[in-house]
């Protein structure tokens, strides 16, 4: 009974939890096996497996894909490296530090679609954006950012976006670190370079795998702002696995075909749970 009675409790919170994991991957499924377009309601029946090669056939799949994998990898790099800098750069106390602090963290609580219209509109306009400014200023020829560097552009927004997250969990990080063993290596002549391989990086060993699995997970969804500013031009610059999903099912009405790409990005984002959870477990071992 003693066993019996917290399975019943918590037999309702799980039971819903499944059901709401359930039945969308379900529905998923069935409609990635039928043939399903609202523009020609005339063709249904089983599909089998046409919606998921008509979907990797798709010509602009393979750019989809590998501007998937850059984007992830890419600001990945950048959050965790810059993260990292500014993290140590705002440990040590100074004046102002808790404002400073609460500006690094604020643009992560904008909203994706503010935040692309801010670059878009405030930054990377070739007329009045901040940015067309600064060229001019120098003499130079403002750059049309969204319609000559689109992937680098979004890159860039979301990066933006993610920073101050991963700076979030580094500065968390540093506050546990043991300062005796900094004064000990100070004292025994360590350089700053010596300090940061030796103590800080190891340190953050865990941190950082953490903030990679957790961006890696929700980057592979990244759609507003490419939506918003580029809408995945030009041609295919800028097309994730993400947008050319919404392409097939809201633009070209075939729901069939979209949840095919669907469950593709499932699979996708499993292997790459699958690795970052190794690579976890690894740190937290250590």
């Amino acid at each position: 009974m003693k066993r019996l009675i917290p399975r019943l409790l918590l037999a309702p919170a799980i039971g819903t939890l499944f059901l709401w994991m359930i039945v969308p991957l379900g529905m998923t499924i069935y409609f990635s096996l039928i043939r399903y377009n609202l523009m020609q309601p005339d063709q249904t029946g089983f599909a089998g497996l046409e919606n998921f090669e008509f979907f990797v056939t798709d010509p602009s799949f393979g750019a989809a894909v590998v501007n998937t994998l850059l984007l992830l990898g890419s600001v990945i790099l950048v959050t965790v490296v810059l993260g990292v800098a500014i993290a140590l750069l705002i440990h040590e106390p100074f004046p102002g530090r808790g404002i400073v602090r609460v500006l690094l963290i604020s643009p992560f609580f904008v909203m994706p679609t503010v935040n692309a219209l801010l670059w878009k509109n405030m930054m990377m306009n070739p007329i009045y954006g901040v940015l067309a400014q600064v060229w001019i200023f120098f003499g130079a020829q403002p750059v049309d950012w969204l319609t000559d560097h689109p992937l680098f552009s979004v890159i860039v927004m979301v990066a933006w976006q993610w920073l101050p997250f991963a700076t979030l969990i580094f500065m968390t990080a540093l506050q546990s670190m043991d300062t005796e063993q900094l004064e000990a290596a100070r004292m025994d002549g360590a350089t700053y370079l010596q300090q940061l391989r030796y103590l800080y990086l190891p340190h953050l060993g865990r941190s950082i795998a953490v903030v990679v699995m957790i961006e890696m997970i929700f980057l592979l969804g990244v759609f507003a702002e490419i939506y918003t500013t580029t809408a995945g031009g030009p041609g295919d610059a800028s097309t994730n696995v993400t947008f050319l999903i919404f392409k097939q099912a809201l633009l070209n009405f075939d729901a069939g075909v979209a949840s095919a790409g669907a469950l593709f990005a499932v699979v996708l984002a499993n292997v790459a749970s699958l690795f970052l959870i190794r690579l976890v477990g690894k740190n937290l071992d250590k």
